[in-house]
């Protein structure tokens, strides 16, 4: 195994119950899931909300068990261990390598801890470094990300959004991690305050060598900083491959549909056509018996709704898709079809 980290049938089942004893009923978030993270790649999972994206993210960090499957990580040096099969004591010295970022840096962040408390907390947990030795780890991380040593005695309140973002990226940095998972780590931010923080991630995955798992429903987010893409649709991964190959041209319908809502500031490579879109996401009690797409798809034919696709390579291209019809629709990337054409 070369990949960093390595999912391989993951599966996440909830229990959910009607009042204190009402009938028992199982909600699928996860079906399935299989992908691959390569040392020093951002890795972007994307898709509308309830999609299963974020829930796959906490099970690759163990912050939610998985019902079944492997997360396999591989640590410097080391034989790959199954961090499913960890109990939490057992997960413990994995926690120094893998550390989350999350949306909203304000409920993240304990408002009653100093900055220098909230940074330092990891260190102190893992007995990584103490007294001197931590005081300067501390600072070291927040000059980093751009906190000066006035903050240190500051409290969460008292600093802005990008600003309590920044101490969070400190704080998941400050343990010296090799995988980030970062969800939605810039969606609660203002448009000028995302550039800047996704300049950083990109600066301190290259200061740190740092490895990142960026889950976004934003594609033009996802555009600037991934280098592979997974798209998930009802607990499904649908379509994944290197960014610019997806984005130009893209083998399953939810992915165009995805695309079509991207912005392009060029007005001479938008493509004036958008995808017919027909039905509401099913609820996920209820999903469809074939392809989890059927209900919404423009191109869905009797096999669609009977037989649920395999994710598979398809020829030609560096993607793969879970669609059965995925060589031979047409479908429209995020820029003109002359661009397209040009490009393939």
């Amino acid at each position: 195994m070369t990949a960093l980290l390595q999912v391989e049938n993951l599966s996440k089942v909830f229990t959910l119950r009607s009042g204190m004893f009402g009938p028992q009923r199982q909600l699928d978030a996860l079906v399935d899931i299989n992908l691959t993270v390569e040392p020093g790649e951002t890795l972007a999972i994307v898709g509308e909300s309830g999609c299963g994206k974020t829930t796959l993210g906490r099970c690759i960090g163990k912050a939610l068990p998985a019902t079944s499957g492997k997360v396999l990580y591989k640590p410097e040096g080391g034989e790959p261990v199954d961090l499913t099969t960890l109990r939490k004591r057992q997960m413990k010295p994995w926690r120094r390598d893998i550390r989350m970022i999350f949306q909203d840096p304000m409920s993240s962040l304990n408002p009653n801890m100093r900055v220098f408390d909230i940074v330092a907390e990891p260190l102190r947990i893992h007995k990584v470094a103490r007294g001197r030795a931590l005081e300067e780890k501390v600072v070291s991380v927040l000059e980093k990300v751009g906190i000066g040593t006035e903050a240190l005695g500051r409290y969460p309140h008292a600093f802005s959004g990008g600003q309590r973002q920044r101490i969070g990226i400190a704080r998941a940095l400050v343990l010296e991690p090799r995988l980030i998972i970062a969800d939605e780590a810039v969606s609660a931010l203002d448009v000028s305050i995302q550039a800047q923080i996704l300049n950083l991630l990109e600066d301190l995955k290259t200061d740190f060598g740092l490895t990142y798992i960026f889950i976004s429903h934003d594609l033009s987010v996802v555009n600037y900083i991934a280098d592979r893409v997974v798209v998930m649709y009802l607990g499904h991964v649908v379509e994944t491959g290197p960014t610019e190959a997806l984005f130009e041209r893209p083998r399953h319908p939810y992915t165009e549909l995805l695309l079509d809502a991207l912005p392009i500031p060029d007005p001479t490579r938008r493509s004036d056509r958008k995808a017919e879109v027909k039905g509401e996401i099913p609820y996920l009690g209820n999903r469809p018996k074939g392809c989890p797409f059927v209900t919404r798809c423009r191109f869905a034919q009797d096999r669609c709704r009977n037989e649920k696709p395999a994710l598979r390579p398809i020829p030609g291209t560096p993607l793969q898709a879970a669609c059965h019809f995925a060589e031979t629709i047409e479908l429209r990337g995020a820029y003109a079809p002359a661009d397209t054409r040009k490009l393939a």
